[in-house]
């Protein structure tokens, strides 16, 4: 067999139909099923809070995400902008159409049939697209013959509490932590606490933040498992965070923080890149394989 029938044999194909569907089912899920590492988190801090009135805010998040899971309605009025994170794997070859098409056609139909908010406007007239559309589409070819979809719905609020800053390197792991509470305690209860934290630390401008996003992506509960730099950092903030007394809804109490998540790669020698991405008690994000 040749080297071109080989190739043939090894790609799968993926229709863009399918990929559209997929994406559609991904974004109404996320937007009315909490999930349950996050429910399980919200219950567990039940258990931490020590203030009557953040026990009564956590419990009353806990009948909310009950009431949108039975009911399929929004877990929060805000159903954000659209985030997708996309692994592509090289044996796979998309037919049918576009494949970034697809994903907006996916998320289109999720906005409309679903009933969410559209959210997107243009920046400077502020006119609203209508469709929700365009989504903040993240693409990573992997080996493979699988495609992976990330859904990742991002609420404003939480949106605008986040921040990326190039710290001098001398600044070291004292110097991230302290930006890193700066923000979170700036933030407030502007970005609707308990909240969930995703630092990105080293790469470049850009890529810190996106370190930062997929921070988000984690499983609360779960922490660093490749460094234990990063074990301890993300103990010592999460400690630190929750000392800060904000709490829930900013009304005050012990939980201000579900959990702190730090992602991290090599940067430049004259660079320390550290972005903070927040996440509201609404930590949505849903996944598939195709």
């Amino acid at each position: 067999m040749d080297i071109n029938k080989q190739e043939k044999k090894r790609l799968r194909r993926i229709n863009c139909q399918r990929i559209t569907v997929a994406v559609k089912k991904l974004f109404i899920e996320a937007n009315t099923d909490l999930g349950a590492d996050v429910v399980a988190a919200l219950k567990d801090s039940l258990n931490k809070e020590e203030s009557a009135i953040g026990r009564q805010v956590i419990e009353k998040i806990i009948e909310n995400a009950d009431i949108a899971c039975l009911n399929k309605m929004p877990i929060c009025q805000d159903t954000g902008l659209a985030v997708v994170f996309v692994e592509l794997g090289q044996d796979i070859h998309i037919v049918g159409g576009d494949l970034r098409l697809a994903i907006e056609e996916g998320v289109r139909q999720a906005y409309a049939d679903g009933y969410l908010r559209k959210s997107v406007c243009d920046p400077i007239s502020r006119k609203n697209t209508q469709d929700n559309t365009p989504a903040v589409i993240h693409f990573d070819v992997v080996a493979g013959n699988r495609l992976k979809i990330i859904a990742l719905p991002k609420g404003g609020g939480s949106e605008n509490m986040s921040a990326v800053q190039m710290l001098t390197p001398s600044t070291g792991v004292e110097g991230i932590k302290k930006f890193v509470i700066e923000k979170v305690g700036q933030a407030g209860a502007n970005p609707c606490p308990p909240v969930i934290v995703g630092v990105g630390i080293g790469g470049t401008l850009e890529q810190a933040c996106i370190l930062a996003k997929l921070a988000l992506l984690r499983p609360v509960g779960k922490g660093n498992k490749t460094d234990e730099r990063l074990v301890q950092m993300e103990k010592e903030l999460y400690e630190s965070i929750n000392e800060l007394g904000i709490g829930p809804a900013g009304l005050g109490g012990r939980v201000t923080a579900l959990a702190v998540n730090i992602e991290m790669m090599p940067c430049h020698i004259a660079s320390l890149p550290v972005a903070v991405n927040i996440q509201c008690h609404v930590a949505r994000h849903k996944e598939t394989v195709l």
